[in-house]
C-alpha cells in the first residue's frame, strides 16, 4: 500500500496544506510587524497570498504581491535578500522539525481572474454557456 493511500495524485496532501497554511499566516504576521531588519522591506506593505509547501516539506514557495501597486520584482529581491532571517524568526514561531527553505514568486492571482472575467464576457462563450445550460435542462 502507498504511503498515501488517502490522496489520489491530484493535489497537495492534508499535512502540506496545513503546513503550508501555517507558515503563510506567520510569514505575513512577521511582514505586517516589520520584525526584519531591513528598512526597505518594513516600508513596504506585501501580501502573501499562498505558500505551497514541497512533498519532502523541505521547500516553501511563498506567492507574494506588494500592495498600492508597489514593484514586485524589487519586493522578491528584498524577501530573497532577507530570507534566511524570516525563515529563522518563522522556526521559532512553528512547532516544526525542519523550518522549510522560503522562496518567492509573485502572486498572479488577480491576473488570472481578470482574464477569467475577460474570457466569460466574450461572447462566444456566453453562447455556449447559455447552449449548454438548455441542454441540461431538457434533461431533467
Amino acid at each position: 500500500m502507498s504511503k498515501n493511500s488517502f490522496q489520489d495524485g491530484s493535489g497537495h496532501s492534508q499535512r502540506q496544506l496545513r503546513i503550508g497554511e501555517t507558515v503563510r499566516r506567520a510569514l505575513s504576521e512577521v511582514l505586517q510587524r516589520g520584525d526584519i531588519h531591513e528598512p526597505d522591506l518594513n516600508r513596504l506593505s506585501i501580501t502573501v497570498g499562498e505558500v505551497r509547501i514541497s512533498n519532502d516539506l523541505k521547500i516553501a514557495t511563498a506567492y507574494v504581491m506588494p500592495l498600492g501597486g508597489g514593484n514586485v520584482d524589487e519586493a522578491i529581491a528584498l524577501l530573497a535578500k532577507n530570507k534566511g532571517e524570516m525563515r529563522r524568526i518563522i522556526g521559532k514561531k512553528l512547532n516544526l522539525k525542519f523550518t522549510p527553505d522560503l522562496r518567492f514568486r509573485p502572486d498572479d492571482t488577480f491576473d488570472r481572474l481578470d482574464e477569467s472575467r475577460r474570457l466569460f464576457s466574450d461572447e462566444t462563450v456566453r453562447r455556449d454557456v447559455a447552449a449548454g445550460d438548455e441542454a441540461s435542462e431538457g434533461d431533467e
